[in-house]
C-alpha cells in the first residue's frame, strides 16, 4: 500500500510540471501574438529545456527571433523543426526566408524548391526562388520555371526576361521588355535593354539605358553593376570603380559588382583587395569558374603557383575547353620547373585554338 501511495503522488507531480509547461507555452504563444517578443522567446526557450521535441515551440521560436532580425538563430530551431516534421511546408517557407534575408541564397534557394515543388501554384515561393537562381547565375533554370506562367504579371515578366537576357537569348527577351514598356518607362525595362545590349557589346547604347535605369532607381537591384560594367567597356574605369562601390554599398553580395571590381583591382595590382572580392562573389556563387580562376591568377602573380597549380588543375578537369585557365596552367607549370606538363598544356592550348578558329570560320561561311 505505501509503494502505491508512492507511485501516485509521483504521477501526480508528473502531471502537475505537464499542467506547468503547457501553461508556459500558453503563456509564450500569448506574449508573442501581443507582440512581446523579448519575454515569448525567453517563454519558449524555458518550454523547449523541457520538452526540446515540440514542433510548435521549435517553429514559433523560429518566428520570433526573425521579428527581432535574429535571423541565424531562427535558422537554428526551423532547422530543429524540421527534422521534426521534414514535410512541413510552412517552416520550410520561413527557413528559406530566414536564409534569403541573411543573403545565403543558395540554401534559400533548396527550401523555396522543396515549397515549390508541394504546392506549385503558390507564387511567394515561386518567385522567391526564381530570384535565388537569377542571383545565382542559373538563368536556364529561372527560364524554365517562369516559362509556363502568365508573363503578363509584372514580376514574373521582369525575372523571366533578365532570365532570358543574361542567358543570351535576346530574341525570346525582347517582347517581355516591350511588355514592360508598354506600363511606361522604368527603371527596370532600362535595365532589361542596357544588359541585352551590354550582351551583344554595344556599350555606347548599353551605357544609355543603363544610366537611365540607376536615374530612375538607384537602389534597383543590380543596376549599379551592370552600369560598371557598360562603362569598362566604353573605356572609363575610374567611372566603374565608383559604379561599383555603389553597387556594392548597397548589397555586398551583388556578384556581379564584387567580381567587376575585383577585375578591376586585379589590372592595378591590388590583389589583395582583389582576393577578398572573389571570395565574396564566391559566397554568393560558389564554384563559379571565373573567380576561382582570377584567384589563381592571383596566387600565381603573389608568388603562390603551387596553390594556382591546384586550382587550376581542377577548372580545366571540371571545364576542359577553358582556354585561359589552360593558358595560365602551362605558365604555372614551367614557373615550377615541369616543362613536359607544361608543353602538353600548351599543346591543348593549340588545339582549342584551333577549334575555334574553324568554328569561326564555319560561321563566316555560313553567312
Amino acid at each position: 500500500m505505501k509503494h502505491l501511495a508512492i507511485s501516485f503522488l509521483a504521477c501526480a507531480a508528473m502531471f502537475a510540471q505537464a499542467g506547468a509547461d503547457e501553461a508556459v507555452l500558453k503563456q509564450a504563444i500569448g506574449m508573442h501574438q501581443g507582440g512581446d517578443i523579448p519575454g515569448a522567446i525567453k517563454a519558449y526557450e524555458k518550454y523547449l529545456a523541457a520538452h526540446p521535441d515540440s514542433l510548435i515551440a521549435q517553429s514559433n521560436l523560429g518566428a520570433a527571433f526573425s521579428r527581432l532580425g535574429r535571423f541565424q538563430d531562427a535558422i537554428v530551431h526551423y532547422r530543429a523543426a524540421l527534422k521534426l516534421q521534414p514535410a512541413n511546408t510552412g517552416v520550410e517557407l520561413n527557413l528559406g526566408l530566414a536564409y534569403y534575408k541573411t543573403n545565403q541564397k543558395d540554401k534559400a534557394a533548396t527550401s523555396f524548391a522543396k515549397v515549390h515543388k508541394a504546392a506549385p501554384a503558390e507564387m511567394q515561393p515561386t518567385l522567391l526562388l526564381a530570384d535565388c537562381w537569377l542571383s545565382m547565375g542559373r538563368n536556364k533554370d529561372v527560364v524554365a520555371l517562369l516559362s509556363p506562367m502568365n508573363s503578363e504579371d509584372l514580376a514574373i515578366a521582369y525575372l523571366l526576361g533578365t532570365a532570358l537576357i543574361r542567358d543570351e537569348q535576346v530574341a525570346k527577351g525582347q517582347p517581355i521588355i516591350d511588355r514592360i514598356l508598354r506600363n511606361g518607362d522604368s527603371a527596370e525595362a532600362r535595365l532589361l535593354m542596357g544588359t541585352a545590349k551590354l550582351a551583344a557589346r554595344e556599350f555606347p547604347d548599353a551605357l544609355a539605358d543603363l544610366k537611365k535605369a540607376v536615374e530612375l532607381n538607384p537602389n534597383l537591384p543590380d543596376a549599379y553593376g551592370f552600369y560598371g560594367q557598360a562603362l569598362v567597356g566604353a573605356g572609363d574605369p575610374v567611372g566603374a570603380t565608383d559604379a561599383f562601390k555603389k553597387a556594392l554599398a548597397a548589397n555586398p553580395n551583388d556578384f556581379n559588382a564584387n567580381f567587376q571590381l575585383a577585375l578591376l583591382l586585379k589590372d592595378e595590382a591590388k590583389f589583395e583587395e582583389a582576393r577578398a572580392l572573389l571570395k565574396q562573389a564566391l559566397q554568393v556563387r560558389p564554384g563559379d569558374l571565373g573567380s576561382r580562376y582570377n584567384l589563381a591568377v592571383i596566387d600565381l602573380a603573389t608568388e603562390k603557383a603551387e596553390a594556382a597549380r591546384r586550382e587550376l588543375e581542377l577548372i580545366v578537369k571540371e571545364a576542359p575547353t577553358y582556354t585561359s585557365a589552360h593558358v595560365t596552367l602551362a605558365t604555372v607549370y614551367y614557373r615550377l620547373k615541369r616543362k613536359a606538363d607544361g608543353d602538353r598544356e600548351r599543346a591543348i592550348v593549340q588545339k582549342l585554338n584551333a577549334e575555334a578558329q574553324a568554328k569561326q570560320q564555319q560561321g563566316v561561311n555560313v553567312k
